[in-house]
């Protein structure tokens, strides 16, 4: 009960840190650009963590960027093309990348290993070429000039205001990546405690013993992938009203490779590894932009530096430290 009560409080006192400690510094010192950095960051740790979790079941994804994509697209076209509203489009746009999962999950979960992870790489390659064909998504004119997000109010209170006359939409932005963010963390922390995250484990160790005993791998398979590819969906969707703009090169494969890279450095075995990663490895690249041409020899000699000494991620640390 203890360690129950001090985890909530520690999850609540960092989403306080991020919801009025850092707009206040933010504030205070004038770094505007901050708040786009820390909403990048809240938008690929949500996408990173659609990987963890096909990563925890054993698959080796790295077509996240596909998802997003499509997640981008379809909210572009239906705010430019349809008139729906920005902030129906975000789960709109997962659902469509849920149907998308569900069509090719059947056939591709069945893979395991390098074979999984390499059709899932070429994903990202289709989903680009596809959107370069498809005359709805307009070629590689892409769509720009996205509308930014509308209000929203409940019984004429209301609740979000139109970005359009925000003083600071960057800060707006900041809000709904954190607050997202926030919630898929929590939402992931439920499931893998759940009775469904223990089963889900249990593809991870033995798909095979897992199977004898009555567990129906297909149905745990296909969820996991779902809200995987969900995920990627809705961080597509946010990036789309962030830059009003959406490209079929916005998502490139290397995208796809730092998702899964975030998951690595963070650690496999906790679930806000995909959250510790990103912030690690977006800033560390950006520390390193000094270093000119031997930018990427370094950053590259620091990750294999500390992948072989942490192989269970950054936060293992705190982990050896309980022990």
């Amino acid at each position: 009960m203890m360690q129950l009560r001090t985890k909530f409080f520690a999850a609540a006192a960092f989403a306080l840190f991020l919801l009025i400690v850092v707009p206040m510094v933010s504030e205070i010192s004038g770094r505007w650009d901050f708040y786009y950095t820390l909403t990048s960051v809240a938008l690929l740790s949500i996408a990173s963590a659609g990987v963890w979790l096909a990563l925890y079941i054993g698959r080796i994804n790295i077509g996240q960027g596909a998802f997003a994509l499509f997640g981008g697209y379809a909210s572009a076209i239906l705010v430019v093309k349809y008139g729906v509203s920005f902030w129906v489009t975000i789960p709109l746009a997962g659902l469509f990348c849920v149907l998308v999962a569900l069509v090719i999950g059947f056939p591709i979960l069945r893979l395991r290993g390098v074979y999984f992870a390499m059709v899932t790489l070429v994903m990202t390659e289709v989903a680009r070429l596809t959107a370069l064909a498809l005359p709805i998504t307009n070629g590689a004119k892409g769509i720009s000039s996205i509308p930014l997000p509308g209000s929203i109010s409940l019984f004429g209170v209301i609740l979000v205001p139109d970005f359009s006359t925000l003083e600071n939409v960057k800060l707006g932005f900041y809000y709904v990546a954190v607050v997202l963010m926030l919630l898929t963390f929590a939402g992931m922390y439920r499931l893998v405690n759940s009775r469904v995250g223990h089963l889900c484990r249990s593809l991870q160790q033995n798909e095979e013993l897992a199977s004898s005993i009555g567990v129906n791998i297909a149905n745990l398979r296909l969820i996991a992938f779902s809200i995987s590819s969900f995920l990627g969906g809705i961080a597509g969707a946010i990036f789309v009203g962030i830059s009003q703009s959406i490209y079929p090169a916005s998502f490139p494969v290397k995208d796809s490779v730092d998702f899964m890279l975030n998951c690595f450095l963070g650690g496999l075995g906790y679930v806000f590894g995909p959250m510790l990663g990103t912030l690690v490895n977006y800033f560390g690249w950006d520390l390193l932009f000094s270093a000119g041409e031997y930018q990427l020899l370094i950053y590259s000699t620091l990750l294999i530096g500390l992948m072989l000494t942490l192989p269970n991620g950054l936060l293992s640390i705190f982990s050896k430290a309980k022990n």
